[in-house]
């Protein structure tokens, strides 16, 4: 797999998590009002990785996926099916959230493994990698605090 599709496969699952979070978001119910900024910021940080790989590229010559992985709307699809026998709640919120975490570190570990990754593309991903590392252990100390709280 060259540069451009593993780029590619992250601005994919970036796009997943900005979907991902905004679909949470809309589903929040008061008593969880915190967990819409946190969700907000993350969504926001995926937008922007997206467009700066996005950037790299149109540099190196190729067209950026614009769209969501098959995966990601099957686990949105998923959690539709959830909520409405009642996985509403705060602890399942923070689980969905993780599980969606887990997913954006192993592709963006996957991308790190890739060794024709170099250069400008190379230290993007890196930068990104730290960044998705922190919104992923937010979101698992948000969890194990609540089911602590449980």
């Amino acid at each position: 797999m060259g540069n451009l599709a593993v780029l590619n496969e992250l601005i994919e699952i970036n796009n997943d998590r900005v979907a991902g979070f905004e679909k949470a978001i809309a589903d929040i119910q008061d008593e969880n009002l915190d967990l819409k900024a946190v969700f907000q910021r993350y969504s926001e940080q995926s937008r922007a990785f997206s467009q700066e790989l996005s950037l790299v590229v149109a540099r190196e010559g190729g067209d950026a996926e614009t769209g969501t992985s098959v995966t990601g709307s099957l686990h949105r699809a998923w959690i539709d099916v959830k909520s409405l026998f009642g996985g509403t709640d705060r602890l399942s919120i923070l689980e969905e959230a993780e599980r969606g975490e887990d997913a954006i570190k192993a592709a963006y570990k996957a991308a790190l493994d890739h060794a024709s990754l170099a250069g400008d593309a190379l230290s993007l991903v890196m930068k990104q990698a730290l960044g998705v590392k922190e919104g992923h252990d937010e979101i698992k100390r948000l969890r194990d605090a609540t089911k602590a709280a449980h």
